[in-house]
């Protein structure tokens, strides 16, 4: 029997085209999108009628954990990364340096199958929470909101697969797990199996990896005749 695969890595690449590695894969990923509506008056009547004005960027935030307490090398050279995300950069297109005008670049999130929006670096916290003896900074929390650069189509998170924008769940592989026993999880219904090896376009699904990432798609919608 083949051993497990290793887990797939989480990173970040910049507008430049830099990979930025995740250290260790976030817990979890916190999506955030709201619009704004006017409520118009109506004279004599319990509640005013909603009119639609326009959609406010997605917020995608996630917190990493940087340790380098292993390798006693200083988790400042991975955090200074994440840092020069927030820097103006004269060299990204629309910049005019006699007009004084630049910006950071954007960035996006990506962890297998799952790519997120353009976006740019809104907030970042970083926390050191331990050091060497000498006082080099060995582990560190950094706390990210990416907030979406540009009006696009796809939504936060999409699996590029799937040639749709709709939003999925991941499931990482269990030892044993077979493709059946995921869609009992997650549907209910073990025979849901194929919608799941299509999204990760599985040839053999007796051939899969303990540890590999599965993108779980929202079941099609019924529409009544």
């Amino acid at each position: 029997m083949s051993a497990p695969s290793a887990p797939v890595k989480a990173f970040l690449r910049t507008e430049r085209g830099t990979r930025i590695d995740c250290l260790f894969n976030p817990a979890e990923l916190t999506i955030t999108k709201s619009n704004t509506w006017n409520a118009s008056e109506n004279k004599g009547g319990n509640a005013p009628e909603l009119r639609f004005q326009a959609g406010q960027p997605g917020t995608l935030t996630l917190s990493l954990t940087l340790d380098t307490t292993a390798k006693g090398e200083d988790v400042t050279n991975h955090t200074n990364k994440l840092l020069d995300l927030l820097k103006v950069d004269p060299a990204l297109a629309g910049s005019d340096r006699q007009r004084n005008k630049a910006r950071p670049p954007w960035v996006e999130f990506h962890w297998g199958k799952l790519h997120s929006f353009k976006a740019i670096v809104e907030r970042l916290q970083i926390k050191f929470t331990f050091f060497a003896s000498d006082g080099m900074p060995l582990r560190a929390k950094a706390d990210l909101a990416l907030k979406q650069y540009k009006d696009e189509a796809e939504r936060p998170l999409q699996n590029p697969t799937s040639h749709t924008p709709t939003l999925h769940t991941v499931h990482r592989l269990g030892f044993g797990e077979t493709l059946d026993r995921v869609a009992a999880q997650h549907y209910g219904d073990p025979t849901r199996w194929r919608l799941i090896a299509e999204a990760n376009s599985v040839v053999d699904p007796f051939a899969l990896e303990p540890g590999s990432l599965l993108v779980i798609p929202e079941l099609p919608v019924r529409r009544r005749g």
